[in-house]
């Protein structure tokens, strides 16, 4: 199958999704990942998935900084379990964070089917200096923007995440 935006992709025999070859993802400088599209081919609107990849892929590094805030808040989170273990890597400021921050090399695209929301919806797993054990998830609602960060848990909202409706808009929960 051939995804617009994506080229030919090859099916994951063991759970049906549809997987390209690395691609260069400006969002995070150019770092190659291949992208893992869940659902794809038994939705009525694959043109919300193909929507949602290219807005992804038009994205650059300024993308991230309206995310900057929430991860760094994620970070301290983090330090505060961690206490004063003095190998803790340190994190200066939000302009400082993306600097500890590595995509993982998988971006998933799927949609949201808890909540109602059926929004598609981009996700990174990435590598963070700070929490090697969880890293960071970072989630592009429609592909466009930042709506929701912290450790990996594969939820693609916080409403899902958390089962609370009034997390709709909010980037970053504090877990625990």
């Amino acid at each position: 199958m051939e995804i617009p935006g994506l080229g030919r992709m090859t099916v994951a025999a063991d759970v049906g999704d549809y997987v390209s070859s690395p691609l260069a993802i400006p969002v995070f400088g150019g770092a190659p990942c291949r992208f893992v599209v869940a659902g794809y081919d038994v939705d009525d609107a694959k043109v919300d998935f193909e929507t949602a990849i290219n807005a992804f892929l038009g994205l650059d590094e300024s993308a991230l900084k309206s995310a900057s805030v929430p991860v760094f808040q994620y970070y301290l989170d983090v330090k505060a379990e961690v206490g004063d273990d003095e190998d803790f890597v340190s994190v200066a400021d939000p302009d400082d964070v993306w600097s500890h921050v590595r995509p993982g090399g998988e971006v998933s695209v799927q949609q949201e089917d808890n909540h109602g929301d059926r929004q598609v919806y981009v996700s990174v797993e990435c590598d963070c200096a700070w929490e090697p054990e969880h890293g960071l998830q970072i989630v592009f609602r429609r592909g466009c923007s930042v709506s929701k960060v912290g450790p990996f848990d594969s939820h693609l909202t916080n409403v899902s995440a958390f089962d609370r409706a009034d997390l709709v808009d909010v980037v970053y929960h504090r877990f625990g």
